[in-house]
């Protein structure tokens, strides 16, 4: 479909001319009457000339914060900059994503005393590339129902049940929130996975496998593809979290660091914090120069990458018989 933009010019621009933009609305008004989606239309009825709004509008944002993305040509985003109720609009993109001994050398072994009951109470939400739930770091046996302050739901998708341990699931992009990229399920474990022992790296390190708080619950918002991570989807998913009761958010992802206002991980653990929620999120693997930390809003929890105090020793035989010892 083609949209006229200039009739004294005679002048069309087509549907492929437009970007996705966010545009940021700051936190929910207070008066119970408000619907978000309605009033995201009324907004884009405003400044579109087309009768058919509802097919440029990419996503409501209203359940923790208030906002939508939508197909806009770079005229009507200049409508919508500087608008009354409008905080800030920027671009579309797509963000990137970023073992048996790693607790232990943070000094949080299997010596430190767990307390299940008060654990398996922490909802943690990862959002991320999905979660494979058959694995073993995800099975329910010992896990009660799921804590009353749960309000989320499991919509996991073709192919994908919820237990005890995984409690919930949304997804945002491609058919369900299963992770057939192996990313999504690594952090969720790390975070939170059940005691798995005799793991192995092709007969290295063998050793236990198990996450922070393993009696931990689970909700998972799968919002990268092949491609990465759209920020539209990450805001959607980050807009359910706070509203489903999840305790912490941890988030894997980065991108370049704008103004905290277009920022989405600021944006949208602003909201999680003034909620009472904490997000963790990755420092980035960029380096080693100075300034090449991500995720450095002052109410993100940033976590760098670092390497720790075990190395994978091997033997290696060279063609000429001789034995190399690497690791």
């Amino acid at each position: 479909s083609i949209l006229i933009i200039n009739l004294c010019r005679s002048c069309i621009a087509a549907k492929g001319d437009r970007k996705v933009y966010i545009i940021y609305m700051g936190a929910l008004p207070s008066k119970i009457a408000y619907v978000p989606m309605s009033h995201h239309q009324n907004i884009l009825g405003e400044i579109m000339e087309s009768s058919s709004v509802g097919d440029y509008l990419v996503r409501s944002y209203g359940r923790s914060f208030n906002g939508f993305a939508a197909n806009l040509t770079e005229s009507e985003r200049d409508k919508l900059i500087g608008r009354d109720g409008v905080v800030s609009v920027f671009p579309n993109e797509l963000l990137q994503l970023q073992t048996t001994r790693s607790w232990e050398f943070m000094g949080f072994g299997d010596n430190i005393q767990h307390v299940p009951n008060i654990e398996s109470n922490i909802i943690i939400g990862v959002i991320d590339g999905g979660i494979w739930p058959e694995s073993r770091s995800f099975t329910d046996d010992g896990f009660g129902p799921p804590p009353k302050k749960w309000k989320g739901t499991c919509a996991g998708g073709h192919n994908f049940t919820c237990n005890k341990k995984v409690i919930g699931a949304r997804y945002y992009v491609e058919d369900s929130a299963r992770d057939i990229r192996g990313h999504g399920s690594h952090t969720s474990s790390t975070a939170a996975g059940n005691r798995v022992e005799g793991q192995n790296f092709h007969g290295l390190a063998t050793g236990t496998m198990r996450g922070g708080v393993p009696s931990a619950r689970i909700a998972v918002y799968k919002v990268c593809g092949p491609d990465g991570c759209a920020v539209e989807a990450i805001l959607a998913a980050l807009d359910d979290a706070i509203a489903d009761g999840v305790d912490v958010i941890t988030i894997s992802i980065v991108g370049d660091n704008y103004a905290f206002d277009k920022d989405t991980l600021a944006i949208g653990s602003f909201h999680a914090m003034s909620k009472g929620i904490i997000t963790v999120a990755s420092g980035g693997n960029r380096g080693p120069s100075p300034g090449q930390a991500c995720n450095i809003a002052p109410w993100i929890f940033t976590v760098a990458a670092s390497s720790t105090d075990r190395k994978f020793v091997t033997k290696v035989v060279t063609g000429d018989g001789k034995t190399i010892v690497v690791s």
